[in-house]
């Protein structure tokens, strides 16, 4: 049996409705800033309970408008997690910041406890990351933010609909970004982002920002960029958002059957499961014994299992000018190398979480 980790294929196997919506578009010529964003805004915004969400062009740029809003420049901090995806660190380099790494917990998410003492005088902004769809310790976080007077700007990109003890990823910071790549809980057609806040005066300048600083068609309030989530990818958006929250509990209700099978498995380790919080698995990932023979295993049985991530971004060759080296970030580092991710979509069925649960088995039988 195989087990594909892309269900796009059978997400859009019949696309007819969508292209059925895309043509009503055409027929407008409504192609940017038009009448479906403005809608896909609104029922987004309802979905995650904010007063305002602005649509833009890729998940990266929902993360580098918001810190551009608040103020972050050239020579600022911003305090992040070690071992994020590289588009966290690209939004705060593209603005000349630096991205001040504090390294994770077992649940893959910052360390709130290392945050304090890595704020240093050029600190502007703390942007936790809600990696894998679980959540770190916000109310902790928060604290420490209001305490140094700092704004946090959620990385929420993989956490649609993820909560912590109740509320729910994006609410927490003065704003938070999510991303709308394809292989999102929430996806469209291509790249694209979405940010959100409750602030009024940085909701205001997020649209200003998307689209050139742009106040009308004639007048520039200020320099801003080209960043605008298309009326089409929109289309897209507003077909699939009210199947959010079902796609949401089958991946939950998919996660769960896998920490209960895996959790048998000796020489398999499932992260910790905190019940303040409500992780939507954009990911599901576990720690694995022998990990590399595991994962070969795996794909001769025609599991498309992955690794997230091999090499820690902080390693990585291109941030070399940051100073850090191999063990920097410990914990970053053990997860690099036990790490190994499966399929969780709403599209797997039973029995190919099945094959996957049977197939780790049976290599953990034959080592004993």
């Amino acid at each position: 049996m195989k087990v594909r980790y892309s269900y796009l294929g059978q997400q859009f196997a019949d696309p007819d409705p969508v292209l059925a919506e895309i043509k009503k578009l055409v027929a407008t010529g409504d192609f940017t800033l038009g009448k479906p964003l403005v809608e896909f805004e609104k029922r987004f915004a309802d979905l995650i309970g904010v007063k305002h969400a602005i649509g833009v062009g890729s998940g990266t740029d929902a993360l580098k408008l918001p810190l551009k809003a608040v103020g972050i420049g050239h020579g600022d901090e911003v305090i992040t997690a070690a071992n994020t995806f590289i588009a966290t660190v690209g939004a705060i380099a593209e603005l000349g910041a630096r991205p001040v790494f504090v390294d994770a917990l077992d649940n893959f998410c910052l360390d709130v406890s290392q945050v304090e003492k890595a704020i240093t005088p050029r600190t502007k902004a703390i942007m936790p990351v809600h990696f894998t769809g679980e959540m770190p310790d916000m109310p902790e976080l928060v604290k420490i933010a209001k305490k140094h007077n700092l704004p946090i700007v959620e990385d929420a990109c993989q956490a649609i609909l993820a909560e912590c003890d109740g509320r729910r990823a994006g609410t927490w910071g003065v704003a938070g970004g999510f991303s709308l790549h394809p292989l999102k809980n929430l996806n469209v057609w291509g790249d694209g982002g979405i940010a959100v806040t409750n602030d009024d005066a940085v909701a205001a300048r997020l649209r200003l920002l998307r689209n050139h600083g742009m106040a009308n068609r004639d007048e520039i309030e200020i320099l801003g960029y080209n960043s605008r989530l298309d009326s089409l990818q929109a289309v897209v958006g507003n077909w699939l958002i009210p199947q959010t929250a079902d796609i949401t509990a089958k991946r939950i209700e998919n996660g769960a059957y896998y920490d209960r099978h895996f959790g048998q498995i000796s020489g398999v380790t499932i992260p910790s499961r905190s019940p303040r919080i409500k992780r939507v698995f954009h990911l599901y990932m576990v720690f694995a014994e022998d990990r590399d023979a595991l994962h070969k295993h795996c794909l001769d049985a025609g599991i498309s299992a992955k690794v997230h991530y091999p090499i820690p971004v902080y390693r990585q060759r291109g941030l070399s000018h940051f100073g850090h080296k191999l063990g920097d970030f410990p914990v970053t580092d053990r997860q690099a190398d036990r790490v190994l991710s499966f399929p969780v979509d709403q599209h797997l069925s039973r029995e190919e979480q099945d094959h996957v649960i049977e197939t780790v088995r049976e290599f953990y039988a034959r080592r004993r």
